[in-house]
């Protein structure tokens, strides 16, 4: 061991024992100006934001940050987990914040490697979660290309690919690295819409050292109160078209995760009904009664109705993503719309509109005072609007129960009747309901019938990526398991394509120690899309395979796996969901799904799309609608 490995290990061991960087000089363990390298110096303030968990690949271009990660991990400080792909580390650090708000950082060496975690942060970007990513980079000095750099003569060839995403800083000088603390802590937990940071480290100022380097110039995270709207006017005009309206949709997404209180009590006070984004199931009670079911383009009966037939929509915590709104047209009767969100650009993205910018839990609250000090309260008897949308809801329920009382269906796929794909992901839906389990949704027909199906009473533990689609999320974040304090079990519900996208988590989680279970649905096809192909076109291209995989014996085949096989009914099924409960560790159930024409083999599309030969109509439509 050198004594820069020494230094390195004792300064590591006087941080653990004083709780932080700060208290050990302050108490005289360790002086305030030292040598430290910049990926030492990098470690630190990474500390000082409460980043202890790191995870990803190791290669040439990281080398210098792994040796300084294993003497701080030694001492106790933090913990690396080494994977065998980044873009399943860039899932799992993103799963990791949204789901148990544990702020990682994802490492990958220059290249390749980095290309596979920068694509998948775009779950991190889409979601609005803040993660941090280190990438190796090209060096400084320019004495010929770096094996793996982007392959181009032009400076900050990665800093420019990754400002594309989000936010970066390419730590071009040791002392630079400061600036870039403080800039990654301003986006990765900014409190209006986080995101990744990149933070990119040339491979020839990793190990240059700051002489006499100020330990206490090391930021520390700000601290950002969430900001309120000053704006009465905003208020007073929000609530005279409230008195105006006759029939009130609220529509929320992801900004508005802690609005669940807000958002019934303003319902009441508007004698409106609500519709969640697909991704927030169980922000307000699937139960209450003026809670409908999710809305757009995929949507649901009762969800698309509230939505087609308001004649004043309340935005709250949403970008309005094609899919939310049907591409513009599902608000076809609004005169005006009230839209709370943090980000002008978002607040403003309808036309004929009632701003609102700030956080929504504060603006929410300042506005149904208001509403209270004008006169508005709840009725004691449900209105005709309240009551045509209980009936819509109730056309839904039939709608789905229907399905889930026929759970078979003959697929000449597998020459044989199986379970069709809603009934099969309702009964391991339910499973984990009882059993206060998480729930991962991957992207694509499991996503879609899943977002569907879900009928929570309470925000937090069904988790379904509609902001990226980003196929193999699911399955990847079931390592969280592993990595987070406090882990809940987990079931990631995962297609076969997305599995196979990102099949990592059967040897990693082995390795690291998860506890959760994977489903793979296999029905051989890219469902989702293969549907939308015949919708359009009557002709299903290229989005099915003919190689048969028997899931159980590849997951089986790795040591540790419990691999069952989920049979051809629902008994056989919930035998394996409950075997998968009960192993400590990582189980795998394969089971086959229904793919074809029968309507009872899904869950049924009930708005527009601005996707291929629907885009004239619905473009029209748009415009007509003029939001």
């Amino acid at each position: 061991m050198n004594s820069e490995t020494k230094d390195i290990e004792a300064r590591a061991r006087a941080i653990v024992k004083n709780g932080g960087v700060r208290s050990a000089v302050e108490r005289g363990d360790i002086p305030q100006f030292q040598s430290v390298s910049t990926v030492e110096a990098l470690v630190l303030g990474l500390l000082n934001q409460g980043v202890r968990k790191f995870l990803g690949v190791f290669g040439h271009g990281s080398t210098a940050l792994g040796e300084v990660l294993s003497c701080y991990e030694a001492a106790g400080a933090l913990r690396m987990w080494n994977l065998r792909n980044e873009t399943e580390a860039a899932h799992c650090a993103t799963m990791l914040k949204w789901h148990y708000g544990e702020t990682a950082a994802v490492v990958t060496s220059i290249g390749p490697g980095a290309l596979h975690a920068f694509a998948g942060s775009l779950a991190a970007a889409s979601n609005g979660i803040g993660v941090y990513h280190i990438y190796g980079d090209q060096t400084t000095h320019g004495e010929g290309p770096n094996m793996q750099q982007i392959p181009i003569a032009r400076q900050g060839g990665f800093l420019s690919l990754v400002n594309t995403m989000g936010s970066g800083y390419q730590i071009h000088t040791p002392e630079s690295l400061f600036t870039a603390l403080r800039m990654g802590a301003a986006t990765v937990f900014n409190p209006d819409f986080p995101g990744p940071f990149f933070l990119l480290l040339p491979m020839n100022t990793q190990s240059a050292v700051m002489e006499a380097c100020n330990l206490l110039e090391i930021p520390e995270p700000p601290r950002c109160a969430p900001a309120a709207s000053m704006d009465r006017k905003a208020f007073i005009q929000a609530t005279a078209l409230a008195r105006q309206a006759r029939a009130v949709t609220i529509k929320f997404g992801g900004g508005a995760a802690s609005c669940g209180p807000e958002i019934l009590e303003l319902a009441e006070l508007l004698d409106a009904v609500i519709v969640p984004g697909a991704k927030m199931s169980g922000v307000v009670p699937y139960s209450s009664r003026r809670c409908m079911a999710v809305g757009g383009s995929k949507g649901s009966i009762c969800g698309n109705f509230a939505m087609n037939e308001a004649d004043l929509a309340i935005v709250i915590g949403a970008r309005a993503v094609c899919q939310w709104d049907c591409s513009g047209t599902v608000w076809k009767k609004a005169r005006a719309v009230v839209n709370f969100n943090t980000r002008a650009v978002d607040a403003g993205h309808y036309n004929r509109t009632v701003a609102v910018v700030g956080d929504a839990k504060l603006n929410l609250r300042a506005w149904i005072e208001v509403l209270k000090k004008e006169g508005f309260a709840a009725k004691t008897a449900p209105s005709p609007w309240l009551e045509i949308n209980l009936a819509k809801k109730r056309e839904w329920q039939e709608f789905k129960k229907k399905r889930f009382e026929n759970p078979i269906l003959f697929d000449p796929l597998w020459g044989r009747e199986v379970l069709s794909q809603p009934a099969a992901i309702e009964a391991a839906y339910r499973f984990a309901l009882r059993k206060g389990a998480a729930r991962y949704f991957d992207a694509g027909d499991v996503q879609a019938n899943g977002f569907q199906i879900a009928e929570d009473e309470a925000y937090g533990l069904t988790f379904s990526d509609t902001g990226a689609s980003y196929m193999g999320l699911a399955a990847s974040a079931l390592l969280c398991t592993a990595l987070a304090d406090r882990p809940v079990y987990t079931f990631a519900f995962s297609g076969d394509g997305s599995f196979t996208m990102t099949p990592q988590i059967i040897l990693d989680g082995v390795e690291h120690g998860a506890r959760g279970c994977l489903i793979i649905f296999d029905n051989r096809s890219m469902a989702a899309i293969a549907g939308l192909q015949k919708a359009q076109y009557g002709n299903v291209y290229r989005t099915k395979d003919s190689v048969n995989i028997d899931y159980r014996a590849l997951a089986g085949a790795v040591e540790g796996v419990n691999a069952l096989f989920g049979g051809y009914d629902i008994a056989s099924f919930t035998k394996a969901l409950e075997q998968a409960y009960a192993y400590d560790g990582l189980s795998v159930i394969t089971v086959p799904v229904y793919m074809g024409d029968d309507e009872l083999g899904g869950l049924g599309v009930f708005g527009s799309w601005n996707v291929g030969p629907w885009c004239d109509e619905v473009q029209k439509e748009h415009h007509r609608i003029g939001l």
